[in-house]
């Protein structure tokens, strides 16, 4: 796949012309010519939020400490959004949806109303509270 790129004569590994296309998998992740990786981030988000809400119970639970939540947070849900990130063009789109899920995530763990700001000493209380 070429984009934005401009080939005289095409490209020959041991005699064989590689094939171009519009679209493949790398690492698991769908890249598109046209969008890069915003296809396969919708698919991440839509993952992730699936995660997050089948570990619902966990988040209202009282047995478990914030900075527990947050391990499991960490490990299942931002481990499934992220996977391959690293390796892919993301637009600044797909960074705020990232970032804008991942605060969404974290105020119903912290249990943060949506006008308050988390700031240090929110996090300080919920960590004495459990």
């Amino acid at each position: 796949m070429r984009i934005n790129a401009k080939i005289d004569r095409p490209i020959k590994i041991d005699g064989q012309q590689l094939e171009e296309v519009e679209e493949f998998t790398y690492l698991g992740s769908k890249v598109t010519k046209e969008d890069g990786a915003s296809e396969d981030m919708k698919s991440r988000l839509q993952k992730a939020n699936n995660t997050f809400l089948s570990l619902n119970q966990v988040w209202k639970s009282s047995v478990y400490s914030v900075k527990t939540k947050v391990k499991i947070y960490n490990s299942n849900v931002k481990s499934i959004l992220m996977y391959g990130s690293e390796c892919l063009k993301m637009t600044v789109a797909d960074m705020k949806k990232c970032e804008a899920f991942q605060n969404r995530c974290l105020r119903r763990i912290l249990s943060v109303l949506r006008p308050n700001k988390i700031s240090n000493q929110v996090l300080r209380r919920q960590s004495k509270k459990a």
